[in-house]
């Protein structure tokens, strides 16, 4: 036998082995296969497991998070500004994290508009340490599948300060006082306005450019940019430049670039150098009475114990869920392995199944495809290392995820 025939039967033979036991050849290491959940913080587990699905066998990655266990908690992992990407492990590693997985859908192209800038910035709301960083964009906006009748792109999962995780709606209320009056403010840090409408950007949006927010309607990403644009930027209260397109570069600490479109920007032409302006904004829960600590976009697949009507029971992807169990106080957070063997994946019916499977009486999908992403701490690790095979044969950088602390 040549060297040559030899090494192929030897892949061969491996590929063989990574079948048998639930992993394949994907371009990195197989997972390592655990026998039963796995402790990776006083609170924290994860464990990994075939599920029988229509389109085949496919392999699932588990975090199971107890919320009610001293030191564990939920934080948004995000690169440190809203219009920006990095992969999970990277958020991970420099938040201090033990796991975490991917997040919400996202701006991940802009082929429909050429020239304009992806911002990578998310589509729902965002929460971090108590701290709203963005808002909704409209629902004809959003990337991602389908959602289920009735619900909007203002669905997060989340956290209160009770440390109870819950499903909820949050909704920007805002506006902005001018010497001609006041004006509603229908856009918070997000890649796409309403049309008719006024934003405001904050430094937390980042360097992107703010063009993307004028492209597009409420009810088709894909219509063309428009052409009546205004922005304004105010400092210290007060105008201090105004151009006639949304410019880009990162927004100073103490400033709120204003970027009207249509109305919105007739509306900001009003105003004139010096002029006093007050911008005010702030994300209003439908259901909690309790401040979050923590929020992030996605919609739901699961309530009060049942799955949502109208869930797709046909397509099969990769995908990332979150599972609320015991009245809120654990989390399940469940990451689909992308590897050839497995690739077929699950329905969004079928994760919803899977989650009340575990227990779960909230479900709640999150990105999928090529951003699906579990990481976690191996013991004896001083870091979180990937446990799944994404999708695309490596990491997809990401606006944000939902990491897993532990101070034990």
């Amino acid at each position: 036998m040549t060297p040559h025939a030899a090494f192929r039967r030897t892949l061969a033979l491996l590929a063989a082995f990574g079948a048998l036991a639930g992993t394949a050849l994907a371009g990195a290491a197989p997972a390592v296969a655990a026998p039963a959940a796995a402790e990776i913080a006083p609170g924290v587990t994860y464990e990994e497991f075939d599920l029988p699905a229509a389109g085949g066998t496919t392999h699932a990655h588990l975090l199971g998070v107890d919320l009610d266990a001293p030191g564990v908690r939920l934080g948004l992992l995000y690169p440190g500004a809203v219009a920006a990407r990095a992969t999970v492990s990277r958020m991970a590693a420099a938040q201090g994290a033990v796991a975490g997985v991917n997040g919400d859908f996202f701006n991940i192209t802009e082929s429909q508009h050429p020239g304009v800038e992806a911002t990578g910035a998310s589509v729902g709301p965002a929460i971090a340490e108590g701290r709203a960083l963005k808002a909704a964009v409209p629902d004809g906006q959003r990337f991602g599948p389908a959602m289920p009748s009735g619900v909007t792109t203002e669905a997060v999962f989340g956290v209160g300060d009770d440390r109870r995780a819950r499903l909820d709606r949050l909704s920007l209320d805002g506006e902005v006082r001018t010497p001609e009056g006041t004006l509603p403010l229908r856009g918070f840090n997000q890649y796409a306005l309403p049309v008719d409408s006024v934003g405001a950007f904050t430094a937390e949006w980042g360097g992107a450019s703010r063009v993307r927010a004028t492209c597009g309607t409420d009810t088709d990403r894909a219509a063309a940019c428009s052409p009546d644009t205004y922005e304004v930027t105010v400092r210290g209260g007060r105008v201090v430049s105004a151009s006639g397109a949304p410019g880009d570069g990162p927004v100073a600490a103490d400033t709120t670039v204003l970027v009207g479109r249509e109305e919105g920007a007739r509306q900001l032409r009003k105003l004139a150098s010096g002029d006093a302006v007050t911008v005010t904004h702030r994300l209003v829960a439908a259901v909690s009475q309790e401040p979050y600590g923590f929020a992030v976009g996605g919609y739901p697949v699961l309530s009060g114990g049942r799955a949502l009507p109208g869930l797709d029971g046909r397509t099969s992807a990769v995908r990332t869920a979150v599972g609320i169990a015991d009245g809120g106080r654990r989390v399940l957070l469940l990451a689909l392995d992308g590897s050839a063997a497995y690739r077929s994946g699950l329905t969004v019916a079928e994760v919803a199944q899977a989650l009340l499977a575990r227990g779960a009486t909230e479900g709640f999908s999150l990105d999928g495809g090529g951003s699906t992403t579990l990481v976690a701490r191996a013991p004896g690790a001083a870091g979180v290392s990937v446990r799944n095979h994404p999708s695309g044969g490596a990491e997809r950088a990401v606006p944000n995820g939902i990491g897993v602390f532990s101070a034990g």
